[in-house]
């Protein structure tokens, strides 16, 4: 090669390089911004005599077995944040996360579209919104001209405990390392839809019934497991598991946050009584913890709650020894707003409804007549296209999280674990909203209880499901 070549070569060398792609020329990449990451928690207990929510019923608060908790894990990489909250609740409505995730998002600088608020659906916290929650209200109003048990405006003070919580976890960033994995669980969720020998479905039909013929769908196994640790910290500090299973194993009237209280005893144990423990509920809207194949047992509720906990704890803690670390962290959020078609109430049927709810103390008024009642008195309030946000997190190249509202079918969690590029992905419910049940197109022509609770219309969670893709693709590119 002469020297007029070497010259021409070394002139228009860089330029090549530009147009094929080359690297390796005077052309290193800059390191990625290192990993943070903080996590605290807050009480959100009401008060004792506070009504409690998960049915149709009227349940006053008796006693506290374990406070109920609001907890943050907020990440960070250069300019990138995140906050992850888990309420013990069984949900947290628009209006609250809407509220929160503005003034958290004022106060720490996170947008908010990168706050998400998800419930751990405990059926023994408070019933503080919703029709039924307005009609044992109004009826305590007309009574006594006050309400003896709404002691405290409740959905204000939680708004102000999350806002308080987030910045708690914000304010303690720290350099850290992420492991995450996914692992099996077997035995502790049950599909509780069953196709009957009368060719119906029927939810909970009772345990060794002998007109159960199959289960009406799946269940999901996978136990998500993410953990944060210092840099040279023997054990992590704070913690996020996902799994799909209704958290509606204890009943009675006290207040307990049912198996994540147990989970998170069992990590404590673990790791240390400072661990942040978060409980993330993969999408279990037809999944429980009743198998319908034994007889029922004579143990005590909070037995099945700590059995369930305490397994899916001693399954994070085994395999925290082998989960791989996100060497080469990648924070990344992306959010989407579906306006989903919602039912209509004509005014026949909110007219029917409010007659219902007259009768809702007698005991001789139908299970699924009340629960009738309860979502057309709701429906009648809501949009006709109700917004449904659906929130990804990308950790690294291979690890997401999706967020979704509502209490969704597993199988509908199931395909967007199929169809999502990242090999990790895990998907929690009852995110930042909770307008009922969200059944598939098949559970629809079915029927039984989720579908007559629902708010959507056929086809909903399939639009959900196509959004969640479509923002798994945009954020792996």
């Amino acid at each position: 090669m002469n020297y007029i070549t070497r010259k021409l070569l070394l002139y228009f060398l860089p330029a090549l390089c530009l147009l094929v792609g080359c690297s390796h020329v005077n052309q290193t990449a800059s390191p990625a911004p290192p990993l943070h990451v903080g996590a605290a928690e807050v009480d959100i207990t009401p008060p004792v005599g506070y009504r409690m929510a998960g049915y149709f019923n009227e349940r006053i608060s008796t006693g506290i077995h374990d406070p109920l908790h609001a907890k943050a894990i907020v990440l960070q990489q250069g300019r990138q944040q995140v906050a992850l909250v888990a309420c013990d609740l069984i949900g947290v409505p628009l209006s609250v996360s809407t509220a929160a995730r503005a003034q958290a998002s004022q106060r720490s600088g996170i947008p908010a579209a990168n706050i998400v608020i998800c419930a751990t659906h405990t059926h023994t916290g408070p019933l503080y919104e919703g029709p039924l929650r307005e009609y044992f209200h109004e009826a305590a109003l007309k009574k006594n001209q006050t309400d003896p048990q709404e002691k405290v405006d409740y959905a204000a003070f939680l708004t102000d405990r999350l806002v308080n919580v987030i910045a708690a976890a914000q304010a303690t960033l720290r350099p850290a390392q992420l492991q995450a994995g996914i692992a099996k669980q077997e035995g502790l969720s049950f599909n509780r839809r069953f196709w009957m020998k009368n060719g119906t479905v029927v939810f909970n039909p009772g345990q060794l019934n002998p007109d159960i013929v199959r289960p009406a769908g799946p269940i999901d196994p996978d136990v998500g497991i993410l953990l944060a640790r210092g840099l040279d910290a023997a054990q992590p500090f704070a913690g996020l598991t996902v799994f799909a299973v209704h958290s509606d194993t204890v009943g009675g009237t006290e207040y307990s946050a049912d198996y994540s209280y147990f989970l998170q005893q069992t990590l404590r144990g673990a790791f240390g009584q400072q661990f942040t423990s978060t409980l993330g509920l993969g999408t279990c809207g037809d999944l429980n913890h009743i198998n319908v194949n034994e007889a029922p047992a004579s143990r005590q509720k909070f037995q099945i709650a700590e059995r369930i906990g305490d397994t899916l704890g001693r399954v994070v803690v085994e395999q925290s020894k082998q989960l791989p670390t996100l060497s080469k962290p990648a924070l990344a959020a992306r959010s989407a707003v579906v306006r989903v078609p919602f039912q209509q109430a004509t005014p026949e049927e909110i007219a029917e409804a409010r007659a219902v709810m007259e009768k809702f103390y007698d005991r001789d008024t139908p299970f699924l007549t009340k629960v009738a009642a309860v979502r057309t008195l709701d429906l009648a309030r809501l949009s006709p296209r109700y917004p449904l946000e659906v929130q990804v997190f990308r950790l690294d190249a291979e690890t997401a999280i999706v967020c979704l509202p509502c209490e969704i079918f597993v199988e509908l969690g199931l395909a967007i674990k199929q169809a999502s590029p990242f090999q990790r992905t895990m998907v929690i419910e009852i995110c930042n909203d909770r307008p009922s049940y969200v059944p598939t197109l098949k559970a629809f022509g079915e029927g039984s209880y989720e579908v007559t609770n629902a708010r959507v219309k056929p086809g909903a969670g399939e639009m959900l499901v196509d959004a969640a893709v479509k923002l798994l693709k945009e954020v792996r590119e």
